[in-house]
């Protein structure tokens, strides 16, 4: 499954690198990534890609439920969704 990360919250070090070692701990590939910060604000977008392991998003499911640690840790609102969901909601 392809499916798009945001990744925001004040800037600090180590965000880049907690992210994407809870993504490599479970298993997802980081296929794209693109982050910028404005003012104190740091925003990532990531395309990432796994394997689905049931209908119904229910890897998805359980990737968001896993980084609710991070964001705890590190202060920040991380959200995943499928590309598919990302594509129709922009394509309007």
């Amino acid at each position: 499954m392809i499916a798009i990360m945001t990744v925001t919250g004040r800037d600090h070090t180590g965000i880049i690198a907690a992210v994407a070692t809870a993504l490599a701990n479970l298993g997802v590939n980081i296929r794209n990534v693109s982050q910028t910060i404005m003012d104190d604000w740091f925003t990532m977008i990531l395309h990432v890609e796994f394997d689905d392991d049931g209908p119904g998003g229910e890897r998805l499911t359980v990737i968001q439920d896993r980084m609710t640690g991070v964001e705890a840790e590190q202060k920040l609102v991380i959200r995943i969704q499928s590309q598919a969901l990302f594509d129709a909601m922009h394509s309007v």
